[in-house]
């Protein structure tokens, strides 16, 4: 009789022994948990951030791409009539045929731009709605109309003189993008508007000078 309660008790303290040990092995599972769940959340973050930052735009890039449009599309008009007369020196030909091969991309790039932001491609009221001091540069239509009567070297001159002051308002507009954008592949344009036209101001001061 004296016995038998020490077999109890150790069967009791074998129980313990076995419960104690499932459940240090379930708190082991359970405290792996929020380290994987940890992991995902900053892969999912990542990924999604830089696309949103990516896609940003304000309105001053809304702004460059619609006022810059009929900017380049002049300077093509410009080019193409110079490229259809006779007698005008290869340099200003030349001059002419790599503006339309600059600007021809840019205005894809820009018409693309605005609709990815669902914004159209003039603004408001359309262009004849701003003070042409927004679009520097831009030549009116009697000026245009005496490009298109000039012959010969006349005509070269005056061409080199008129986009001179076309790629100095082209300029001018793309430094407000550059200080103002936020949508980087805008403001990466700009600054490439701003490089390729001063030089090719530089180009065309010799050029005149050469007439």
């Amino acid at each position: 009789m004296i016995r038998k309660p020490k077999v109890v008790t150790t069967v009791a303290a074998a129980a313990l022994l076995a419960l104690s040990a499932c459940t240090n092995d379930g708190d082991d599972t359970t405290a792996a948990e929020p380290t994987t769940t940890s992991t995902t959340s900053v892969v999912e973050e990542t990924g999604t951030d830089t696309p949103g930052e990516a896609g940003e735009h304000s309105e001053a890039d809304v702004m460059f791409a619609q006022m810059m449009l009929p900017h380049h599309e002049q300077a093509i008009e410009m080019s193409d009539m110079i490229l259809a007369k006779d007698g005008i020196p290869q340099e200003v030909t030349q001059l002419a045929e790599e503006i339309k091969a600059a600007q021809g991309p840019e205005i894809e790039q820009l018409t693309e731009w605005l609709d990815q932001w669902g914004e159209p491609t003039e603004p408001e009221g359309g262009h004849d709605g701003h003070d042409m001091a927004e679009m520097d540069g831009m030549l009116s239509d009697e000026e245009l109309q005496q490009l298109s009567d000039a012959e010969g070297t006349d005509a070269a001159r005056l061409f080199l003189e008129q986009m001179i002051a076309h790629h100095e308002g082209a300029v001018t507009m793309a430094e407000d993008e550059v200080a103002d954008g936020t949508y980087p592949p805008a403001v990466d344009l700009a600054q490439t508007i701003i490089d390729t036209q001063q030089a090719e101001i530089e180009t065309m001061r010799d050029l005149l000078n050469s007439l």
